[in-house]
């Protein structure tokens, strides 16, 4: 039997959002309203670990350190959809070796990236 939803059925989601937003604007509203301004020159100097600062903050970066960064993190969201599937793979082995193969297709194309990646020379960091 399969049931059809009517936008109706939708209805307390709606509401649950509106009630979220208008709680965020509401507060934010009122902290503002409320707050108290003493703006000085002390107050808006940067204060980072109770450490003076020195020096220019906006110090470039090299891309290296950021490619580095965004691969650990790609192959980290990779190594979580690993997770599901040895949690579930004594169960699915007994009905088919189909996925067996996914995930030899999976960490294929994995290391096919990772390969591309040191070919490229994206983690040599100089």
């Amino acid at each position: 039997m399969i049931l059809l939803s009517s936008p109706i059925d939708y209805l307390p989601i709606a509401m649950m959002f509106v009630v979220a937003i208008g709680f965020v604007l509401f507060t934010m509203l009122v902290t503002h309203l409320l707050g108290p301004k003493r703006i000085s020159k002390v107050k808006l100097e940067t204060f980072e670990c109770g450490i003076e600062s020195q020096g220019n903050s906006r110090m470039p970066f090299s891309v290296k350190y950021f490619l580095i960064a965004i691969l650990f993190v790609l192959f980290d969201v990779e190594v979580i959809f690993m997770y599901p599937w040895a949690v579930n793979f004594s169960e699915w082995s007994k009905e088919s070796s189909a996925a067996f193969f996914e995930m030899f297709i999976f960490l294929g194309l994995l290391a096919l990236g990772l390969v591309y990646i040191i070919r490229k020379g994206a983690l040599k960091w100089e």
